[in-house]
């Protein structure tokens, strides 16, 4: 068993073609691997066996709070996400930045979806069972798209694309491409390809437009926004396509604002640990739900008293009408 020193890094070789990288900052350990990229926990809380090799099962459950070492079903999941189709992943928009020159189009409320020139398998690496004839005739090279049957229909698409049985609920559904990543060159000549493809009954080219300006932007979002859509997304001109996060795809969203009362307090753990780690709210008509993130070290110290008002901002609500990524924004200052 070896330890890494405060800001020191080491190569551990996985199942795929590059090495993982592990780093010790200030404590909290992490590696490049999906297992532990993927886990919906606090990073401080994270593990995963690359982190379990390098420092021993003992270290891993004292660092992450005596968390149990894995069971078979989690060795599976974590297992399936080392085999994650290798996709961009964007960052978001911060509003500063000059969206002249790049691509826009649409940010699609569907199911990531990556042809590997064989089959079509989701972010995580797990197969889509679409019959033989929504896949006939795809190119033998990968493709980087959405599974799309219509906007606001996000829990329909996930319940006819998550069937085993290839049944012609399919018909429904259309594999909307937007890159191709085998293909070495800029976006602007990947786009061509795409757009030189075959014509398909089940897939297309997504569209995207030259972005003017941030006013464009706006009045395209704004658009899409009013029509039911998600959002829209931009992509870097000339850039290349990288396996992982990057800056040369940004999500571009609306964030809404609302006020809730705080009913409760959730302890933390880990790095916030004996302090706030959530609060918990209700909504006017009385749903509830949690806010986690959005607070400063101070705040979380000495946190919103319960019956207080809070503002708080979220991108949408869920079809049971709960906030979807909900940030605390500030106590309402009353009159």
């Amino acid at each position: 068993m070896a330890d890494l020193a405060d800001g020191e890094t080491f190569k551990m070789q996985g199942s795929g073609a590059k090495p993982y990288e592990l780093k010790n900052t200030g404590g909290v350990y992490s590696c490049s691997c999906p297992a532990w990229r993927n886990q919906s926990i606090a990073i401080e809380r994270r593990t995963c066996k690359h982190l379990r090799k390098l420092r021993g099962d003992a270290a891993e459950e004292v660092r992450t709070g005596g968390a149990s070492p894995p069971s078979p079903k989690s060795k599976e999941r974590a297992a399936a996400q080392e085999n994650a189709a290798p996709v961009l992943l964007a960052e978001t928009w911060d509003g500063a930045l000059d969206p002249a020159g790049w691509w826009m189009s649409e940010k699609l409320d569907g199911l990531r979806a990556y042809w590997d020139g064989i089959r079509l398998i989701s972010r995580l690496g797990n197969p889509f069972h679409a019959p033989d004839w929504f896949i006939a005739g795809l190119p033998n090279h990968p493709l980087d798209g959405e599974l799309f049957l219509a906007r606001k229909s996000f829990q329909k698409t996930t319940a006819i694309v998550r069937r085993q049985d290839k049944s012609d609920h399919w018909k429904q559904i259309k594999f909307l491409i937007f890159d191709a990543p085998g293909h070495g060159g800029a976006f602007e000549e990947r786009m061509e390809l795409l757009k030189g493809l075959p014509a398909h009954e089940y897939a297309a080219a997504h569209a995207h437009t030259r972005c003017n300006g941030v006013d464009h932007l706006r009045q395209e979002l704004a658009r899409v926004e009013a029509l039911g859509g998600e959002g829209l997304m931009l992509r870097q001109p000339g850039s290349t396509y990288v396996a992982g996060r990057s800056a040369t795809l940004l999500k571009v969203k609306s964030f809404k604002d609302d006020e809730a009362i705080v009913t409760g307090h959730q302890p933390g753990t880990g790095r916030h640990k004996g302090r706030l780690g959530a609060l918990l709210v209700r909504l006017a008509n009385g749903t509830e739900f949690a806010i986690g993130t959005g607070f400063s070290d101070k705040e979380r110290e000495n946190p919103p008293a319960i019956g207080a008002t809070v503002t708080f901002r979220y991108q949408e609500l869920s079809d049971g009408g709960v906030p979807r990524f909900p940030s605390f924004a500030a106590v309402r200052e009353e009159m």
